[in-house]
């Protein structure tokens, strides 16, 4: 029987173990060819490994792009739509999780029915919005479409369901308002859900092309999922490792956002899992 185990242990290993290395491995070989001169992507055989690393292609692709500026531009757009959706979010999970008002379920389903929409449903409609508005072209045009999502609120009044009622009764006697109630005590005890919508959001919004397309008309305002999408179609040819370059950059953030905040991403995703 242990020995049945522990076959069974190694097998399993040897299927997670072939699965990650076949999804990291374009991440990796990306990397590798980042450091590659021009002569060895032409190399009969083809280098998988830089034999001569340079890395002079990420001091060229900063000359060639203002790629820096693309990833400066992502990081306000995510910072600023992450605490926007913590901030509405939360006040709307509330509102579903504390208060007991008429067609409370009805408004909820309402509100997660949004989420079947496309998105490319209400793109147009959105930009022609922005359009009136005369706010394309700037940060508060990147991120007015996006400072809540149903999602959000779903993810967090899932989380808020699991706080004790007798908790905001006792609240309340004491004399504490909602709104006091909601900032000292809800929040505080709720980090896990709002790293999770924080982590979720922030990929989320970093890697959005079409919307930063359509509102941004200049590099200066460009994220970094457009401008990669200029530095490939360049007029003046930039090499492959001047492009993976440039990918690493912006690649990297996502990354490591979610290795930071794999396990908050996870526990606030299943908190809330036993209620409905």
């Amino acid at each position: 029987m242990s020995t049945m185990r522990s076959a069974k242990a190694a097998l399993s290993f040897t299927a997670k173990l072939l699965i990650g290395l076949l999804i990291v491995s374009p991440v990796v070989f990306g990397t590798l060819m980042s450091f590659m001169s021009p002569g060895e992507f032409v190399a009969i055989p083809p280098h998988l490994v830089p034999l001569e690393p340079i890395i002079t292609n990420y001091i060229n692709v900063s000359h060639s792009f203002p790629i820096f500026r693309f990833v400066f531009n992502s990081f306000l757009v995510c910072a600023i739509v992450v605490v926007g959706q913590i901030i509405t979010c939360s006040f709307a999970a509330y509102g579903f999780s504390f208060y007991n008002f008429k067609g409370r379920g009805i408004l909820f389903l309402v509100v997660l029915s949004t989420m079947m929409i496309p998105g490319d449903v209400t793109i147009i409609a959105n930009f022609l919005t922005i359009m009136k508005l005369r706010i394309n072209d700037t940060y508060l045009g990147l991120v007015l479409p996006y400072m809540t999502s149903a999602m959000g609120i779903f993810l967090v009044r899932q989380f808020f369901l699991t706080i004790p009622k007798e908790l905001h009764e006792a609240a309340i006697i004491d004399g504490c308002r909602d709104l006091r109630f909601l900032l000292t005590i809800v929040i505080p005890i709720s980090k896990p859900a709002m790293a999770s919508l924080g982590i979720y959001t922030f990929i989320g919004v970093y890697n959005q092309f079409f919307w930063p397309l359509l509102v941004t008309n200049s590099d200066w305002m460009r994220t970094v999922q457009v401008g990669i999408f200029f530095l490939v179609n360049a007029e003046n040819g930039l090499d492959l490792g001047i492009i993976m370059a440039g990918f690493v950059i912006t690649l990297m953030p996502a990354i490591i956002a979610f290795i930071i905040g794999q396990k908050q991403l996870v526990k606030g995703m299943t908190a809330g899992a036993i209620k409905g």
